[in-house]
């Protein structure tokens, strides 16, 4: 499924706070201020500029530490998507393959991104060119907040009900969760290459570094799980073994492996 989402359709969905954190804004009247200013410049980019997205659906299931993807039939593997477990001893030692069942389920995978231009346009004003850019960082983050609502009570349609306000959105009070490659519990952004070749993220002109690492900066990827106990967690800091075995699953040398996971070791 691919998404193109006007700008205008994805203001409601911007969740304000991680703009006004980037300014270190910290009082109301200047929050507003800036707010507004912000949605002047968000109705000039609009119809100029757009924000895609891409989902696709598949049967799953959980193997140890790998979620495997299978196809429509739900009979055929496509891929696996190796993860990592916390093992520190004060932590859960969770696993986000532990919120998908080890026979039958279905997990969804996405991305999203802004159009280029909105990192490119703007290099003749300073001020402008950060503000556009945190604004396309917000509104790849929105296009993911309207296209998980969408999969919900539509594509996938597990949460057919569902009616939360723009406030119990940004509280995640929905049922599941979306955790996004580069994020905690999702740490490695070379799996942005795992699910490049499931959704060709170049329909939306996404391309990927030699880390994995999405351009446009603006960009979102992840997965969309629907147990409703699934809940977020940081993965943390991994022992060598754990490197290893996660080496091997994903079919990478070692070193490599170290390079991606740097932060974790």
């Amino acid at each position: 499924m691919k998404r193109t989402y006007e700008i205008r359709d994805l203001e409601p969905y911007i969740n304000w706070a991680y703009y006004y954190h980037a300014w270190q804004l910290h009082t109301s009247e200047q929050q507003q201020k800036s707010r507004e200013e912000a949605e002047q410049t968000l109705r000039q980019l609009n119809g100029k500029y757009h924000v895609h997205a891409l989902f696709q659906l598949y049967s799953a299931h959980s193997d140890g530490d790998d979620i495997v993807l299978l196809t429509t039939e739900g009979q055929q593997p496509v891929t696996r998507i190796p993860l990592l477990r916390q093992q520190r001893e004060d932590s859960e030692h969770l696993c986000l393959s532990d919120f998908i069942h080890p026979k039958h389920d279905r997990i969804g995978i996405f991305a999203t991104a802004v159009d280029l231009g909105l990192e490119t346009d703007f290099e003749h004003d300073g001020y402008q060119k950060m503000q556009v850019q945190l604004l396309a960082d917000r509104l790849a983050e929105a296009a993911a907040e309207k296209l998980h609502e969408e999969v919900r009570r539509e594509t996938w349609g597990y949460a057919p009900d569902e009616h939360l306000s723009m406030e119990e959105l940004h509280a995640e009070h929905f049922q599941g969760i979306r955790p996004a490659i580069g994020y905690p519990s999702l740490p490695d952004t070379s799996l942005n290459f795992v699910l490049d070749e499931l959704l060709q993220f170049k329909q939306i002109g996404i391309r990927l570094t030699e880390s994995g690492a999405m351009k446009p900066h603006a960009s979102v990827s992840g997965l969309m799980i629907a147990l409703p106990t699934a809940h977020y967690f940081s993965i943390g800091k991994i022992g060598e073994d754990q490197l290893c075995d996660y080496a091997r699953r994903r079919g990478l040398p070692l070193e490599t492996v170290r390079k991606f996971l740097a932060s974790n070791l």
